[in-house]
């Protein structure tokens, strides 16, 4: 660990005191007569050769216990990329978001088992924040009856997260759903006609 201080005269440095050097070192004429002065001070040396013990390291243990020991869980997300034209295949990407510390692992597992290939990977991204993201793509054949799983290892978990890919449902299963909507909904309307002409015949025969 080490302690610096310098002085600037627009914007260019004049004189410095480095921990490790243990002394003040001149940039110009001034700062040289001012460093040797200084240097000549037992008492100024002292004080300033104490600010490790004094200054750094107390606060850098402040900053361990709020900054370096923290640890943010991260928001994982499962998406579908469609390839573009039929000459590339559909891409499943594992995406995990706003996360700390940043190391992280991020794979696939089809099965249960780690696959290795056909998967790309990106670093992990600084947000600019603290914060970090990732993005992992695999290569996907929907395979009827394949159980396809993303796997997160963090320090902000206990154990290996894991997320199962769910499939969106074909488009003839959602005709058939939206062909039984459109089917339930007339049946109710019918039914709430039929008791509306039914409430009001009851009215109409009771004022006769």
């Amino acid at each position: 660990m080490e302690f610096i201080e310098g002085l600037y005269f627009n914007k260019y440095p004049f004189v410095k005191f480095n921990s490790t050097v243990g002394q003040f070192v001149g940039f110009t004429a001034l700062g040289v007569k001012n460093a040797e002065m200084w240097n000549k001070d037992p008492s100024i040396l002292q004080q300033y050769r104490a600010q490790v013990d004094v200054f750094c390291k107390p606060n850098a243990e402040l900053y361990e216990a709020a900054i370096y020991n923290k640890t943010v869980q991260p928001k994982v997300k499962l998406s579908l990329v469609m390839p573009g034209d039929s000459k590339h295949p559909a891409l499943l990407m594992c995406s995990a978001y706003d996360f700390y510390p940043q190391p992280i692992k991020v794979s696939w597992l089809k099965d249960g088992a780690e696959v290795t290939s056909e998967v790309t990977s990106t670093e992990e991204l600084p947000d600019g924040d603290w914060y970090y993201q990732i993005h992992s793509e695999l290569e996907y054949t929907p395979t009827s009856g394949e159980k396809i799983s993303c796997m997160v290892e963090h320090a902000s978990f206990t154990k290996p997260m894991i997320y199962d890919w769910n499939p969106p449902a074909p488009e003839s299963e959602w005709d058939i759903q939206l062909i039984f909507t459109i089917e339930s909904a007339a049946l109710l309307l019918g039914i709430i006609i039929a008791a509306a002409g039914f409430i009001y015949y009851k009215i109409k025969s009771t004022h006769m």
